[in-house]
């Protein structure tokens, strides 16, 4: 059955195209797509080097693989993004656990920047989430059956991004219009190039699987130490997933505000190193594949800081099945949603009554 939109329009029933950016719609960046941003705003000068940060960006298309059957592309001057960090194991990523399967999303954060871009809303999914995945098509052609209370990090396990993307699609009717995928390894060499990340911790962690060590205090953080925060999970809060967004949120606040004080503007190497290591980190959609597009996409960076971006996390329960698992909060969820296909702020009563992992305030 063909599903419709709020305003009663069937989803899917468009032409399947993406919007076209307009003057006053640029391509923005925000959190983990951020670190992109910084690292070409000063590419008017880098003309000659465009060679070599394009020969370093590996795009994937995600248009073909979804082919028409998405929600509705309506040009209202907002954006919306899905960034991913995955946990593949291989390559330089294998230092960091055995590879079992495949790569899965350990991190999932959909990003909406309203109309203006002066402001953005991030909604981060569970990994662990139970959700319906649709029937995908992966990356080699070939047909990935739907399932019933799988959890969401299996999407890009068994499909690849376009199926990562389609269950975003799926659940919350609104069609993503970039994908970002930053891995392991990208991300701690980024922080590196970047000159570490500063946070403070109200209490200690100590955490010996991601290995990280930090006392209470302020911290400049390195890439393995930044890696390790965002994958922290035992040792905070609760010991759950919930809690390991909640340190990842507080870290990419930081982040932001340490991209936008990090001066690249008048250190021409500093901005070469950190272009470099973003190209080699990122993977985008197609539409994102070059500098100068990662150029428009940097442009919307000024307007939006920490202050101005509201993280949640979507709104879960425990599984009753399963304690080791979490389910939406269907009306709950519904309002997230319906807020952001809205171009409006996420209503307070949506988390009010959502499953936390008590981490909130471990780093500042």
């Amino acid at each position: 059955m063909t599903e419709q939109n709020d305003s009663g329009r069937a989803r899917g029933a468009g032409s399947g195209r993406r919007r076209k950016p307009s003057a006053k719609r640029r391509k923005a960046p925000i959190l983990i797509s951020g670190a992109v941003a910084v690292l070409v705003l000063g590419g008017a000068g880098l003309g000659y080097v465009y060679v070599k940060l394009d020969g370093n960006i590996k795009g994937v298309d995600i248009n073909a693989q979804l082919g028409a059957e998405r929600p509705v592309d309506v040009d209202d001057g907002s954006m919306d993004i899905l960034v991913l960090g995955s946990d593949s194991r291989s390559g330089d990523n294998s230092a960091y656990g055995r590879d079992e399967g495949g790569a899965r999303s350990d991190t999932a954060m959909v990003v909406h920047v309203y109309e203006g871009h002066k402001k953005a809303s991030v909604v981060s999914i569970p990994r662990d989430t139970l959700v319906t995945r649709p029937g995908c098509t992966d990356g080699e052609g070939g047909t990935v059956a739907g399932e019933r209370r799988a959890m969401f990090n299996t999407a890009y396990e068994v499909g690849g991004p376009a199926c990562a993307v389609k269950t975003v699609e799926s659940m919350s009717g609104i069609r993503m219009d970039h994908y970002i995928e930053v891995d392991f390894s990208g991300f701690k060499k980024l922080i590196d190039t970047l000159g570490g990340v500063e946070i403070t911790t109200t209490q200690a962690i100590k955490d010996s699987k991601s290995h990280l060590d930090l006392a209470p205090g302020t911290h400049t953080l390195d890439g393995e130490q930044s890696l390790g925060l965002v994958r922290t999970r035992k040792s905070v809060g609760d010991g759950s997933d919930l809690g390991r967004i909640q340190l990842q949120q507080a870290f990419m606040k930081a982040f932001i505000d340490q991209v936008k004080d990090v001066g690249v503007l008048t250190n021409p190497k500093k901005l070469l190193d950190l272009a470099d290591a973003a190209t080699k980190a990122v993977t985008p959609d197609s539409e994102l594949d070059s500098v100068q597009e990662l150029m428009g996409f940097a442009k919307g960076l000024s307007g939006i800081g920490a202050q101005n971006v509201h993280m949640i996390t979507l709104p879960v329960e425990y599984d009753p099945r399963d304690p080791n698992r979490v389910i939406p909060l269907e009306a709950e969820s519904r309002q997230v949603w319906k807020a952001l296909k809205g171009d409006l702020p996420i209503p307070a009563s949506a988390t009010k009554d959502a499953a936390t992992g008590q981490a909130d305030g471990v780093v500042k």
